[in-house]
């Protein structure tokens, strides 16, 4: 019975205990680093609760020690690690429950233990949100390093970041959060680093971290014993009350303990160096009295901190605690305590513990917390696939990807510009997007988005961009976002959502009886149309061929499968897709019309029955290689289908005779248009347009294809230009399939164009997406400067990066832009361009940026042209209801700095796409003319109508009249000719300056 007794009595105290760490461990996040997911234990030592950390990052990989390093001493902790070999900031992410109401002790810890046997210590920075913490510095494999901070929040969420200095591969062991009330440790401006805890007197050279024993630490501090050789240790075997009287809440063990002077000594002091001479710190001494005093005894004592009183008198109470501490930071390159008793004092001076912790300034603000909240929501509701680790907005170079963000210097950054086009986004848009009251531009565009387009969008105050293109939304466009888009105060894009009516045609029509009758006779109609078909589809076998291709692993002809293609928003069946030889004869009028020619064979132009203009790949017969990019080419484009890559018609395969038919693209190829210097079509703007359109179909095949495809021979001759100069990728023989997206690269043999060749995978055969990057970095440089990719002299051959960076030691802008541009275009977009295109060069694939990052970028460029040019156009003058003219002004300045004027009375109007004349009537000013410049006297403002991408010839006779006149070869030469014939425009300045005196 007794045994029972005994037994009942052990298992009421352990449930009661399991009870009380239970309490005690409420709201604690305490997490073992790299143990599997899903997985959690309570650790033996401590009773604390340890989980994975597969809930708070998405990023890392779980490694374990060497066997070397384990040991029974070891804690369990630190036999497991979250390494992170990619990307340069990994981030685990925490929204305790007691949100912002509560200060926060956040422990991270690291033991190397050589786990990923390369036995090399790595080095790599700590960050707490958007701040520096730490730099972690390890000095062998064992050295276990323990970083701890309270953290006073400025949001409710908490995130510890790691940075990769390119020193080594970073790491994390453990990470542990515990709630502080705010009450205690309350730094005047930023958070407190810890410099030491201390325990004086202790009974135990180890390290005391008093969880598992009752009453417990309910902030889980881990303290130091602490001893000095003139301090004696003496302690009680009472319990002191140091939770109820104590903001501190102090553990018993902790605080029963103390040291004094031995011998009595009225005086003790120690002393703790800084490394940094203009270090801030927060001083806290814990106090109680162990010793029952006498009738006659008194302790009572002056304290001093770095040489200054700093509390006096201090008498420590029996059995109850009390804290002395800094209510401001102290300065100091060491910190130094001295007590001394009063006069008054029988007994010598004495503590029981003490901490000091370095004032850690957080120098830079978080991202807006309704902004962050409303990007955290977002990414949980579509499952963003995207980087967006950390804070979205700091630290500014590494920003979340497809994201922008406004910095003043004084408010929390907010977010101006979110892009999540081919991001694969289902379902409706969701509400949280009106949450980013601070978004200029947003687009959505290239997803699988369904529903109404929601009324919220025309509320937001600062969407100026808004981009909804090739999705699948029903209903009508809300009114007042029609508005909106009429009015000028938001550019609006909709196309390629067939489902969704712009207009009010689309509402509900009264109910008609006919359409029941008329459906009926239709749906007999359509079953007798379809035995039809499929009794001819009998009689013609070799015009039955599926739609998807494969190789057939014996003779490599085309398979075919049941599915089908959608083209041009029509469903069309595999019949229609497949091409007879003969047909490719008539399609082509007997191959009459080369218009390319490539490994493969030669590219024709053609035209199908309905009159539709096609471009034709014929496969020469004797070309091995050829075919077996033919048989890629027609497998890739059987799956890819984006709005910036060419359109797959159909194919041919009968034998030898093998072709892909595709859409004709009237302008070419981009590398005719650069190449021909005798060419000016292709303004900044419009090769801005390109290089966006070029990006975004990549973008696609990284992105938006599962699995990835990197393109492997991005260069301008394989982006094609249509009748609009929509540019779009072709030519994708070469592509090549990125099978597992955990994959960092694969390993294949290379293969693409001289001077495109990313050098990393050319020297090591290693192919990522990042490859697809480099090359897309030559290609813009070629649109930035007109050159080629390789230059060849008589020689040497100098490539187009060696060339550029020699130009940009200069800083002349007109130095590296091509020179048939005129220096026409708004300079900082074409330095933003070259930063862009420099960006995507470095000889590392790791150092490029994403083509999410690169679309983004070249969108701004474009933005900032786009800008420059408007200020120039009827539409945006009226707009804006500027009172300004626009003046001539060298390169694209955006400060009007007018050079010294010319007295010629003769000149030349070049006009671009678009462009209006404005004539500005001043004194000493010039109007908008490239070659001539005129000197007018009164305040006014003409805007002059021309026809665009013309020349035309003006005479200004004295100050009193103005007449241009059509283009005309003869230019200047024969400016003679012209006052015989009839002006298109003549104004009388002077009449017009009457006006302007009279307004």
């Amino acid at each position: 019975m007794e045994m029972w007794l005994n037994f009942i009595l052990l298992v009421g105290y352990w449930a009661a205990k399991v009870l009380v760490n239970g309490q005690l461990q409420s709201g604690w996040i305490s997490i073992d680093c790299g143990i599997p997911e899903n997985s959690s234990y309570t650790d033996d030592n401590t009773g604390i609760f340890y989980s994975s950390d597969s809930k708070f990052t998405e990023t890392g990989l779980n490694m374990k020690i060497s066997s070397i390093y384990m040991s029974s001493s070891l804690e369990q902790q630190f036999s497991n690690v979250r390494s992170f070999p990619q990307g340069s900031k990994n981030c685990y992410t925490f929204r305790p429950e007691q949100g912002r109401a509560y200060n926060y002790l956040i422990r991270a810890s690291f033991m190397y233990g050589n786990y990923d046997s390369k036995n090399q210590v790595p080095e790599f920075d700590l960050y707490l949100g958007v701040n520096l913490w730490e730099t972690v510095k390890l000095d062998n494999a064992s050295h276990v390093q323990v970083k701890e901070i309270l953290h006073v929040p400025l949001s409710d969420y908490i995130q510890v970041c790691l940075f990769n200095t390119n020193l080594g591969t970073p790491f994390i062991s453990a990470l542990e959060l515990r709630p502080v009330n705010n009450t205690a440790y309350k730094p005047t401006s930023g958070s407190l680093v810890l410099y030491g805890r201390y325990d004086a007197g202790a009974t135990t050279s180890q390290k005391i971290r008093q969880v598992n024993l009752d009453p417990n630490d309910i902030y889980d501090r881990i303290w130091t014993p602490f001893s000095l050789p003139y301090l004696e240790s003496f302690q009680t075997s009472f319990t002191i009350d140091a939770q109820s009287s104590n903001h501190y809440k102090l553990p018993s063990k902790v605080i029963s303990t103390a040291v004094r002077p031995k011998n009595g000594g009225g005086f003790l002091e120690f002393r703790l160096p800084l490394e940094d001479p203009n270090s801030q710190f927060y001083m806290y001494i814990h106090f109680a009295e162990v010793e029952r005093l006498q009738g006659n005894q008194l302790r009572n004592f002056s304290i001093f901190l770095n040489g200054e009183l700093w509390y006096e008198p201090e008498v420590p109470t029996y059995l109850s605690s009390n804290t002395i501490f800094s209510k401001a930071p102290v300065r100091g390159q060491e910190v130094r305590v001295a007590m001394n008793k009063t006069g008054k004092s029988t007994l010598p001076p004495m503590f029981n513990a003490f901490e000091i912790y370095l004032v850690k300034e957080l120098l830079h603000s978080p991202t807006n917390n309704e902004d962050f909240d409303a990007v955290m929501n977002i990414k949980v509701t579509y499952g963003v696939k995207k980087n967006w680790q950390g804070d979205p907005c700091i630290p500014q170079n590494y920003t979340w990807d497809g994201l922008k963000c406004s910095y003043d210097g004084y408010n929390s950054p907010s977010i101006r510009l979110l892009d999540l086009s081919s991001s694969g986004l289902t379902g409706e848009i969701a509400s949280f997007f009106a949450n980013l009251t601070a978004i200029q531009h947003l687009d959505l565009s290239n997803n699988s988005l369904t529903g109404s387009i929601p009324d919220f969008l025309s509320q937001m105050p600062s969407l100026e961009l808004l981009n909804l293109t090739g999705n699948r939304f029903t209903g009508s466009v809300p009114t007042a976002l029609m508005e909106r888009s009429k009015n000028g105060s938001l550019s609006l894009s909709l196309e390629d959502n067939p489902d969704l009516c712009m207009s009010d045609s689309c509402r509900p029509k009264k109910k008609n009886i006919v359409v029941p009758v008329v459906a009926s006779v239709t749906s007999i109609l359509v079953i007798l149309l379809a035995l039809l078909v499929l009794w001819s589809l009998k009689r013609k076998k070799q015009r039955a061929v599926k739609l998807l291709v494969e190789v057939n692993k014996s003779d490599g002809s085309l398979e075919s499968s049941n599915q089908q293609f959608a083209y041009n928003g029509v469903v069309e069946t595999p019949k229609n897709k497949q091409f007879t030889f003969s047909e490719i004869v008539s399609t082509t009028n007997n191959f009459e019309t080369a218009i390319g020619k490539g490994g493969f064979g030669t590219v024709y132009h053609g035209f199908l029955n309905d009159g539709i203009q096609v471009a034709v790949k014929v496969l020469s017969p004797s070309s091995i290689q050829g075919y077996k990019e033919f048989r890629a080419e027609a497998q890739l484009l059987l799956r890819v289908h984006h709005k910036n890559l060419v359109s797959f018609i159909g194919y041919c395969d009968e034998g030898a005779n093998k072709a892909i038919i595709y859409e004709y693209m009237a302008n070419g190829n981009l590398q005719g248009h650069l190449s021909d210097k005798n060419l000016d079509e292709l303004s900044w703007e419009k090769r801005l347009r390109v290089a966006v359109d070029a990006a975004q179909g990549l973008e696609y095949l990284h992105n938006g294809c599962k699995p990835p495809i990197i393109h492997r021979d991005v260069k301008t001759s394989n982006i094609l230009l249509n009748e609009t100069f929509q540019a779009k990728l072709a030519d994708f023989g070469l592509s090549k399939d990125f099978p597992n997206e955990g994959q960092t690269h694969i390993s294949t043999t290379v293969v693409g164009t001289p001077g495109y060749l990313d050098p990393e995978y050319y020297i090591s055969n290693k192919l990522n997406e990042k490859s697809d990057v480099y090359s897309f970095g030559i290609v813009l440089l070629e649109l930035i400067t007109g050159r080629p990719a390789i230059t060849k002299s008589s020689d040497e051959r100098i490539h187009i990066v060696q060339w550029v960076s020699s130009m940009l030691a200069t800083g002349e802008i007109r130095n590296i832009a091509d020179q048939r541009l005129e220096a026409d275009f708004n300079v900082n977009s074409v330095w933003k361009a070259i930063e862009v295109a420099m960006a995507c060069l470095p000889a590392t694939a790791i150092q490029r940026p994403t083509m999410s990052d690169v679309v983004m970028e070249l969108k701004e460029c474009l933005a900032m042209e786009t800008a420059h040019k408007g200020a120039s156009r009827v539409g945006e003058y009226q707009k804006t209801h500027s009172s300004m003219a626009i003046e001539v002004f060298d390169y694209g300045m955006e400060k009007y700095d007018i050079r010294k004027t010319s007295d010629q009375s003769t000149g030349i109007i070049n006009l671009v796409a678009n462009q209006v004349l404005f004539i500005k009537i001043h004194g000493k000013t010039r109007s908008n003319l490239s070659k001539g410049k005129s000197e007018f006297t009164q305040p006014i403002h003409i805007p002059i109508h021309l026809k665009e991408n013309a020349q035309y010839s003006y005479i200004q006779s004295h100050s009193s009249s103005l007449m241009i006149y059509k283009p005309s070869k003869n230019s200047l030469k024969k400016m003679e000719l012209y006052k015989k014939s009839q002006p298109l425009i003549h104004l009388n300045l002077m009449e017009l300056q009457k006006k302007s005196i009279k307004q």
